[in-house]
């Protein structure tokens, strides 16, 4: 509860410097605003009247104050080039790829556990081997190459899904799953050798121990010794890193999003910084730098609790 109450507070401390980078930065995107809405051909008394509506004309840090005010208080602005309420958008667009990530987080852990558990259990064998030669390269080939084999075989060749990750509107939850199959299976299909990685390091590493020795003598076969023993010890590891790919499902799908036609965050924040619209980029980082503290303390935390020598270090 010490360590939670230490973290939770962080929170906010972190918050605000992640607000200051955000606003920085976003700020420094080249070009001006107002011409990019106006256009090219607009005169230049038509932009400094936009940059004055705007309030972009004023100093720097009265601009980061009104901002992150109203981004505690929940008034984001609108969206320069959509004309539509900040927050809506965002928060629209967070659903979306969360359901997107919440699929492909519930295939990716079984999957990456099973196969990281079987290679780390035939520790040298061709078994072994093959899990992680085959992991390294699917974590090697970047996601629109996977996405595009599985799009010509599953949604052109044998039609078994369909090629858009759109639903049509009212669609079923069953649906909308059956849309986000082969983006989630492309998403899987990288991350898994990253995660079976650290569960085989685990899992090495327990079946070497005393306990699991002392457990074989006591009777047990091998698979009761994986199962009660191996498993949970051989999870801990891998911990950290489903903490880091849950973050990269959540804000880094934006190749697999505009491959597939996803409207998820990912796009909206390229989208956003290619058309310069700054209430909608600043707004879209914050939420996301905000998840991925959240991910993080969520990861410390079962970490935490998977690992009881951690409890015993902390009490001591």
């Amino acid at each position: 509860m010490r360590f939670l109450l230490r973290r939770l507070v962080a929170v906010p401390l972190t918050l605000l410097g992640v607000s200051v980078l955000v606003f920085v930065t976003t700020e420094l995107v080249p070009g001006d605003v107002a011409r990019t809405i106006l256009g090219r051909e607009a005169s230049a008394g038509s932009v400094a009247r936009l940059r004055s509506q705007l309030g972009l004309d004023r100093p720097l840090p009265e601009r980061y104050a009104d901002w992150l005010g109203g981004f505690l208080t929940g008034r984001w602005g609108q969206s320069y080039t959509l004309g539509v309420p900040v927050r809506d958008l965002v928060l629209d667009r967070l659903a979306a790829s969360m359901l997107l990530a919440a699929l492909a987080f519930a295939l990716l852990v079984p999957v990456a556990v099973g196969l990281g558990l079987v290679a780390g259990v035939n520790h040298d064998r061709p078994v072994d081997r093959l899990v992680s030669v085959t992991g390294l390269a699917l974590g090697a080939t970047p996601e629109f190459v996977t996405g595009v084999v599985l799009l010509v075989v599953f949604a052109v060749r044998l039609r078994w899904f369909p090629s858009s990750a759109q639903a049509p509107d009212g669609s079923s939850l069953l649906v909308r799953l059956g849309h986000l199959a082969l983006p989630a299976l492309s998403l899987v299909l990288l991350c898994t050798g990253y995660v079976a990685r650290h569960v085989r390091a685990g899992a090495v590493a327990a079946i070497g121990s005393a306990y699991a020795g002392a457990a074989e003598l006591r009777g047990l076969t091998r698979w009761q010794v994986v199962r009660r023993h191996v498993l949970r010890n051989s999870t801990i590891p891998a911990t950290s890193a489903l903490g880091v790919q849950l973050q990269f499902l959540l804000g880094g799908l934006v190749t697999v999003e505009l491959l597939f036609n996803h409207p998820g965050i990912g796009a909206l924040l390229l989208s956003s910084a290619v058309d310069k619209d700054l209430p909608t980029l600043q707004a879209t980082a914050m939420v996301l730098g905000l998840l991925y503290m959240l991910i993080v303390l969520a990861a410390d935390v079962a970490y935490r609790l998977l690992d009881p020598r951690i409890r015993l270090g902390a009490a001591s």
